[in-house]
């Protein structure tokens, strides 16, 4: 499954260029800082596993205002190479790519 591309950005990794997204609007459980913000990336010229990235922040959209801050490109190109270097195949299809980096969010009560 490919990413929209409406709202994507291009980042370029290592010389390989990907394409990277999170949701404007939060999910629920996100809207109420239960759960942090997530972002997907996929390879931008030959789509295959796409990675779901779980940062330790809460959505910046959040409807309590609890302060989130954005994620920067130095971020996603970290995250990148940690999940080429855990095993994912960015050409090769397949169900999603789970990277948890969330140590540290807290949820709100």
């Amino acid at each position: 499954m490919a990413l929209v591309k409406k709202g994507s950005r291009l980042i370029t990794v290592n010389g390989t260029t990907y394409r990277w997204r999170l949701r404007k609007r939060p999910t629920y459980d996100q809207g109420l800082v239960q759960s942090p913000l997530t972002f997907a990336v996929e390879h931008a010229d030959t789509p295959g596993t796409i990675p779901v990235i779980t940062t330790d922040q809460p959505h910046p959209s959040n409807w309590l205002e609890i302060q989130g801050s954005t994620v920067l490109p130095t971020q996603v190109a970290d995250s990148i190479r940690t999940t080429l270097t855990n095993g994912w195949s960015p050409m090769s299809p397949g169900p999603p790519f789970f990277l948890d980096q969330s140590v540290g969010f807290v949820p709100s009560h």
